[in-house]
């Protein structure tokens, strides 16, 4: 079915999404083109075993890591310029968001090789549509130092706080990197946390970095998973004006909500000044 659709001499590079903890989230097209590839390159292909025999793909695998991710590349695409299809996934959620396979995806555009995307579980993506941070614009930076000395220096280098920078965090360095977000931003810096996304222990939090760092001291559960870590843009000079869309948003919010939480919201949204928003709601009432 696969070799009908597609019109190139050469084979297609796919990349693939794979779920990041609920098996489940595997989409109806990535089974159909794990299934129908001639390869599949997996990051751990003992770990991509557990997705396969779920779906009851039987698929051709070839390790494509970190460590020898030159030389499998090169004989990836062999079999690509052979006409042969490959598909590409990672351990878990969306290749090369920060998983292994850049220098494939490389030499597969400079062979003039199709590369199509078949999209799907992200943690990045996840965590940002239900963390309710400013994401316009944001900044993502992988995983970030390990050494103490070294985040220190990288949280240093993100002042001034012009976008919400994301990150990932393993669960031994945690607790460390929240405190260092704490020393480096403040307490009062409002920061996200997805943890153990789309797991039986998944977590999503939204507050201050002080909060976030009473809540990792006082229960230790909250230090175990796969982290999901950002600290929002702090705001830009106040706004002299409230446009027409400021005004509209605050008008239909206004009804349902206390003034100041409406008028917080209104500014949140649009990083504009809070006390001007709340002056415009309460002359709203009194007009």
């Amino acid at each position: 079915m696969m070799n009908q659709t597609l019109p190139s001499s050469s084979g297609t590079l796919f990349v693939v999404a794979t779920p990041i903890g609920n098996l489940a989230d595997l989409t109806h097209r990535a089974v159909t083109v794990l299934r129908d590839c001639d390869w599949v390159a997996c990051e751990d292909t003992r770990h991509s075993q557990r997705v396969f025999q779920e779906y009851g793909i039987q698929a051709r695998t070839i390790a494509l890591h970190q460590h020898n991710e030159h030389q499998e590349s090169a004989r990836l695409i062999g079999f690509l310029q052979s006409g042969q299809h490959v598909a590409l996934v990672s351990d878990a959620g969306t290749p090369l968001i920060s998983d292994p396979g850049f220098t494939l995806l490389q030499l597969a555009h400079e062979a003039g090789i199709t590369v199509s995307p078949i999209p799907g579980p992200s943690a990045l993506t996840a965590f940002l549509s239900v963390v309710a941070l400013n994401t316009q614009p944001f900044t993502f930076h992988g995983f970030i130092p390990a050494k103490s000395a070294q985040r220190q220096k990288f949280y240093e280098s993100l002042k001034p706080l012009t976008a919400t920078h994301v990150f990932y965090e393993s669960s031994h360095r945690v607790l460390n990197s929240v405190t260092q977000i704490v020393t480096v931003f403040g307490a009062d810096a409002v920061v996200g946390m997805g943890r153990e996304l789309t797991k039986k222990f998944e977590h999503i939090f939204r507050g201050t970095a002080g909060q976030l760092l009473d809540l990792m001291n006082s229960d230790s559960n909250q230090l175990k998973g796969e982290f999901v870590l950002a600290i929002q843009a702090e705001k830009p000079l106040v706004t002299a004006q409230l446009d027409e869309q400021i005004q509209s948003l605050a008008v239909a919010l206004t009804p349902h909500l206390p003034p100041r939480k409406a008028a917080k919201l209104v500014a949140e949204h649009y990083q504009v000044n809070k006390k001007k928003v709340y002056e415009f709601i309460l002359s709203l009432s009194a007009s």
